[in-house]
């Protein structure tokens, strides 16, 4: 398959990146509507979430025994869905104790964490201008962070907030990785995502028993909003990245991902009044252009290839 125009690869991405900003919301949505917070009920999101996306990717397990993928591919794309299973697990729960501002700047500083796996991983160096526009775009989002601060409803266990979607980063560093190599090693992307979904949701599901939080006895709504996450964060946004790694670098991913904070941010204030300070318009600012230099170097890091 030929790789696709730049224009189209840039709309799938950036449609990937407004839909995951929706999904911080549902969250939240969730929070209020059950009235309760924590570990346990994350995971029953995070769970939730990723068995409905599971059953809605049933259709593309069909033609799986004629798939030529090698063995490794398969490997990359369990490993892929073990980081993803973990990453929901931590960044949901982050959500319970920080602001959506603090959360989803912490939970996109996956740049710098592709940036370096890669390079150590597979000697792929950034070029100067990929490390300055990185650099400035997470110093945009360190203001997004600390400009969403005073809008956090839950006080002094935002440090374990912010600690929970800065490990949720990494996982999800290693889950855009390894997705690139099953992809490329011939993996198609509908029984990628079949498996990495499902895995993902086979390893969440059992964890919430275990913590005594039921999946049943929550108000009609979260239900409604745990769908909306799966349809439109999960399968639309998710598996629109999924389709962008194949073709381009993780570091470019994850730099466009870095917007998803200014989305979330915005319907944070739209819906639940969590006013922006002027911290977070000027790290805004900064942060896309730290975006835009860091994509255009890994732009000429290709060209020179």
């Amino acid at each position: 398959m030929n790789k696709p125009a730049k224009w189209w690869l840039g709309l799938v991405l950036g449609f990937g990146v407004l839909t995951i900003a929706t999904s911080a919301v549902f969250i939240r949505l969730c929070l209020e509507s059950a009235g309760m917070a924590g570990a346990g009920f994350s995971l029953v999101l995070a769970a939730l979430r990723l068995a409905i996306a599971s059953v809605l990717c049933l259709p593309l397990w069909k033609g799986i025994q004629h798939n030529k993928a090698s063995r490794q591919a398969w490997q990359w794309a369990i490993a892929a869905g073990l980081c993803l299973a973990i990453h929901f697990s931590l960044w949901i729960a982050s959500l319970s104790y920080t602001s959506i501002a603090a959360s989803t700047t912490l939970v996109t500083t996956n740049p710098i964490w592709v940036a370096l796996i890669l390079w150590v991983w597979q000697g792929k160096r950034p070029t100067q201008l990929t490390v300055m526009g990185i650099l400035i775009a997470l110093t945009g989002g360190i203001l997004i962070a600390f400009g969403g601060e005073s809008t956090t409803p839950t006080g002094s266990l935002s440090l374990l907030g912010n600690a929970l979607a800065l490990m949720g980063a990494w996982s999800a560093s290693f889950y855009l990785i390894l997705g690139q190599q099953a992809q490329q090693e011939g993996l198609g992307l509908g029984h990628y995502i079949a498996t990495v979904y499902t895995l993902a949701a086979l390893c969440l599901l059992p964890l919430p028993l275990f913590l005594g939080t039921p999946y049943a006895g929550y108000p009609v709504d979260v239900y409604l909003y745990i769908a909306l996450m799966a349809i439109l964060p999960q399968l639309m946004g998710h598996t629109s990245l999924n389709w962008s790694v194949r073709w381009i670098s993780p570091t470019t991913v994850a730099l466009a991902i870095l917007c998803e904070p200014i989305g979330a941010t915005s319907l944070g204030y739209l819906i639940f009044a969590e006013v922006p300070t002027p911290l977070v318009f000027g790290g805004a600012v900064i942060l896309l252009f730290g975006v835009a230099l860091a994509i255009w170097g890994e732009g000429k890091r290709s060209q020179n290839y």
